[in-house]
């Protein structure tokens, strides 16, 4: 494989025989594993909204968590190669999706709200402007085809 060229296996085992299979929308359940070889498992489910348990992530959740995870990485990967030393980083990042008339949807804008702890006098305009250089990067932020704006704070101690 080409050091250019990355590949992931995931694996989705659904859980929601309730004993009549999928006889009716509300007949079986939404739960699932997700599963990487060499990884926890995750406990994901739909989003309550269509008859998912709220206590496990949904696609959804984990989509948003990819994209601020991603900016998260590269973010730190820039702060560390420029002088910028983060201490503490925290993003509330949020997703917005629209439903269409056919019960379909999409995600319209994902807003990152990262909230990032500097060093005292270490270049907190450079911290800033390092969002600029994470988003271009971001392996996710790339693949999908809706806005990714990014709102953080810089604080100093």
């Amino acid at each position: 494989m080409s050091e250019h060229r990355h590949e992931y296996a995931v694996k989705i085992t659904w859980q929601g025989d309730r004993g009549t299979g999928t006889s009716g929308y509300r007949a079986y359940g939404r739960d699932h594993t997700i599963s990487v070889a060499g990884k926890p498992d995750i406990p994901g489910s739909a989003d309550p909204h269509f008859l998912g348990d709220p206590a496990r992530w949904n696609p959804e959740d984990l989509l948003v968590a990819s994209v601020s995870a991603c900016h998260k990485l590269w973010y730190l990967h820039f702060c560390a190669v420029s002088g910028v030393i983060v201490t503490a980083y925290e993003d509330n990042a949020q997703g917005v999706m629209e439903m269409d008339e056919s019960g379909g949807g999409r995600f319209t804008e994902i807003v990152l709200k990262p909230r990032v702890t500097i060093k005292r006098g270490t270049f907190p305009d450079i911290a800033r402007e390092l969002h600029e250089d994470a988003h271009e990067k971001c392996f996710i932020a790339n693949s999908v085809n809706f806005p990714v704006r990014c709102e953080p704070e810089i604080i100093e101690v």
